[in-house]
């Protein structure tokens, strides 16, 4: 079945030329092959629409206000300004869905979505947004409830959209990835769990996001693209099997590890010793993963493990880009306490940018205004001195009063000691 109107389409039609898939491609097969009439027609007409925007250089999408009953964000409304030319594509709104933690489906699951997405939308999918949801683009108004209350019922929830908690994300962790150092998705599902309503209606300043990493390698970007980010990392020192090591010495050859392992660590922590062992100096290690990388069967995170909770990170908007800032070096997940805890650290902070924020302002935009000390008071946390933007440079802490602030540090320290002893 095809569309009842085609337009020409000179302009997408080089978008198919050349070696890789193209989006063109997938919306010419909606419109001349799917079973369904209506999905036939929008594909159509969108088509006509985007070589419209082409030839003039110009975006006709315009927003305004859809949701559904009970919602205040997760759809991205879109109305067309040329409906009159392409009526089938007048309007073409974006449902954002959760994802599972790690993005885990089965084929069940999929196709279920599927099923109903053909049934209310366009068919056009998106496996993730930048905000780490299932982008389901392309469907009515009337179109928008009805899909949302098909999958609600199976399961399913939308996710943020607007100036509010939006949907967390993290990575396959645990479940699959030896570098693991704490339960990604027991804290992504802590987070979303409590901050649902924060979801669904939009009421912040801006933005806030959840990303969680396993490990510094950072699979989620969390450092670079959310305001909390807990990254699991490790205080003891790095597991070496010595006799893997000497097994790549065997295939890799002794100068490829200098070159591409001993020689590349940042802070020299990596040596080799007379009979070729690998010699990790912990006390400098700053985690950068590389050589775990490199060397995965001989080089493993530490047993002493838990998180890293930075605050503050964001692409560019009102300033430019800017990485999380440490706000707690190190934390145990391990009991029902701990994540409690860090929930309501959480809690603290948004109340606190909620409360102080400006309008369209990121939470790390606020803490650049107001300063890290005042950010620090007004969420109840002591400065630490490994309160740091990038390892092995200049810690946060105010040298103004370095040794007022380092006896408390000390003083915390042996009152824990005490406290665990």
């Amino acid at each position: 079945m095809a569309a009842n109107k085609i337009y020409e389409t000179p302009m997408l039609d080089v978008l198919e030329d050349g070696p890789w898939p193209s989006f063109i491609s997938g919306i010419k097969r909606l419109r001349d092959n799917h079973e369904s009439q209506f999905i036939n027609d929008m594909a159509s007409s969108l088509l006509g629409q985007l070589e419209h925007s082409y030839e003039t250089r110009k975006g006709y999408w315009k927003g305004g206000t859809v949701s559904v009953f009970g919602y205040g964000g997760g759809i991205i409304p879109r109305f067309s300004e040329v409906a009159k030319a392409f009526p089938e594509s007048k309007e073409f709104h974006t449902l954002r869905v959760q994802p599972t933690p790690g993005n885990y489906y089965t084929t069940d699951m999929l196709n279920q979505l599927a099923d109903s997405w053909e049934k209310h939308g366009s068919g056009l999918v998106t496996f993730h947004g930048q905000t780490g949801n299932i982008m389901f683009i392309g469907t009515t108004t009337d179109g928008t409830q009805h899909f949302f209350d098909e999958i609600n019922d199976y399961g399913w929830d939308l996710g943020g959209a607007g100036p509010c908690v939006r949907t967390a994300m993290s990575c396959v962790g645990s479940a699959r990835c030896e570098m693991s150092n704490a339960n990604e998705h027991a804290i992504q599902r802590w987070l979303v769990n409590n901050f649902t309503d924060d979801v669904h209606r939009p009421a912040l300043p801006y933005k806030f996001k959840f990303k969680v990493s396993g490990c510094p390698n950072d699979c989620q970007n969390a450092i670079e693209r959310s305001d909390f980010a807990v990254i699991g990392t490790w205080r003891d020192d790095m597991k070496v099997d010595q006799e893997a090591f000497k097994g790549y010495l065997e295939t890799k050859g002794r100068q490829y590890i200098i070159d591409n392992v001993v020689t590349r660590c940042p802070t020299q922590a990596l040596s080799l010793s007379d009979n070729d062992e690998i010699i990790v100096d912990n006390r400098n290690c700053v985690r950068c993963m590389h050589c775990l990388n490199v060397l995965p069967k001989a080089l493993h995170p530490g047993d002493d493990k838990g998180v890293t909770i930075l605050i503050g990170g964001k692409r560019t908007l009102k300033i430019g880009d800017l990485m999380g800032t440490v706000v707690v070096p190190f934390k145990k997940l391990e009991t029902e306490e701990d994540y409690e805890s860090m929930v309501e650290m959480a809690e603290e902070i948004i109340d606190f940018w909620a409360e102080n924020g400006l309008e369209h302002e990121r939470c790390g935009e606020m803490i650049e205004r107001i300063g890290l000390v005042n950010f620090l008071e007004g969420i109840g946390i002591e400065v630490d001195p490994n309160m740091v933007s990038s390892p092995r440079q200049s810690s946060y802490v105010r040298m103004d009063g370095w040794d007022e602030e380092a006896v408390k540090w000390f003083e915390r320290k042996a009152e824990e000691a005490a406290a665990n002893a």
